[in-house]
């Protein structure tokens, strides 16, 4: 009879077959020792393809956009005329080119549009660029020297830096172009695409699920003309009358049931595209069961990120056109935060009240 004496146990050593989790390390994108650094993003037609493809990440995105250019911008009198003229390639208006870029710098890390002027020196018209044909030349101190356009008919088009609005997005370091808000979400985002195409498979089993025939017969002629004839039944949704022998026929049907796991996932899935963009959910209409108040200091947290990019955004044409625009913020709440609050005073509830824990 074997031994089995509990001291006898042993402790498995998995450090040497399971690896550990590490987060990839990265290098600055900055200039070389060399006269010019020259960069190029390779990575603009797969972002563009998530963008286009993934509809939460797209709704994210172009809503964060509308907030921050979306209700427009006042200037004074010369200014206004201006850029009430600019064309874009042809239908375009400020508006829509602001906005183009505002949602392209966001998915590529980087926007360009050609400055076009009069001979005195006037914005007669901005045309939106393509980011992927663009390259960005520094020189040996990472200023930028000029940029290039990669064309398939014209060769190589050199622009001074004067010539080209160009907007960056999250540029951090010495880096010498933008980041991409889709570059730390790819791996969330190949994960909802699989879900969502799993998901899309487990709900066509629901409505019509695979039913697995025991045929008592290897006759490929006998089983060819029973498949052929359940295949049409199914495909119309017709009932089936056949001979019953339990020895010769048996089927089961088998039906995949997704569980709560599946849609928490998914559900998770979504939230990061809005976090990583920093939109919070209430704004699209998304958001959770929160309360009224929880909701309004959410929002105002939102106000002070949208107030930060659209300052970019006025700096940058100011720096770059010479024209001087304010864009409209989103709605304020803060007044209706210090109403409530005095709501709340009035009604004698104090500030330990509205602690959370106070009082336990």
């Amino acid at each position: 009879m074997a031994n089995m004496n509990i001291s006898s146990a042993q402790a498995s050593n998995m450090s040497n077959l399971v690896s550990d989790v590490t987060v990839p390390s990265m290098s600055v994108d900055s200039a070389g020792e060399q006269d010019e650094t020259s960069w190029q993003n390779s990575k603009w037609t797969s972002y563009w393809g998530y963008f286009n493809e993934c509809p939460d990440l797209k709704s994210a995105i172009i809503m964060k956009a509308i907030f921050n250019v979306g209700k427009g911008w006042s200037s004074d009198p010369r200014t206004t005329v201006i850029l009430d003229h600019i064309k874009g390639w042809g239908k375009d208006t400020f508006d829509d080119i602001l906005f183009n870029m505002e949602i392209v710098r966001r998915v590529g890390g980087e926007a360009y549009a050609e400055i076009i002027r009069a001979d005195d020196g006037t914005l007669i018209n901005l045309k939106p660029l393509d980011p992927g044909s663009m390259k960005i030349i520094v020189d040996r101190q990472g200023v930028i020297k000029r940029f290039e356009q990669e064309t398939k008919n014209k060769g190589t088009i050199k622009f001074k830096p004067e010539d080209i609005f160009f907007l960056c997005n999250n540029r951090a370091a010495c880096q010498i172009h933008g980041i991409s808000d889709i570059m730390g979400m790819e791996k969330t985002i190949l994960a909802e695409y699989e879900s969502c195409s799993d998901m899309k498979r487990l709900m066509h089993w629901q409505a019509r699920p695979m039913i697995m025939f025991k045929l008592g017969t290897d006759d490929t002629a006998k089983i060819a003309a029973f498949q052929a004839k359940m295949d049409a039944a199914v495909n119309k949704g017709e009932n089936v009358y056949i001979p019953f022998d339990p020895d010769m026929l048996q089927y089961e049907v088998i039906q995949v049931n997704p569980g709560n796991a599946v849609f928490e996932w998914r559900n998770d899935i979504r939230n990061k595209f809005y976090r990583t963009i920093g939109l919070p959910q209430i704004v699209p209409g998304a958001g959770g069961q929160g309360t009224e108040s929880e909701s309004k200091v959410i929002y105002l947290a939102f106000e002070q990120i949208v107030k930060k990019d659209q300052r970019y955004l006025e700096l940058q044409i100011w720096n770059q056109l010479h024209l001087k625009i304010k864009l409209e913020p989103p709605t304020a709440l803060m007044q209706d935060l210090q109403a409530d609050s005095q709501k709340d005073a009035g009604i004698g509830i104090q500030q330990g009240e509205m602690t959370p824990g106070a009082g336990i």
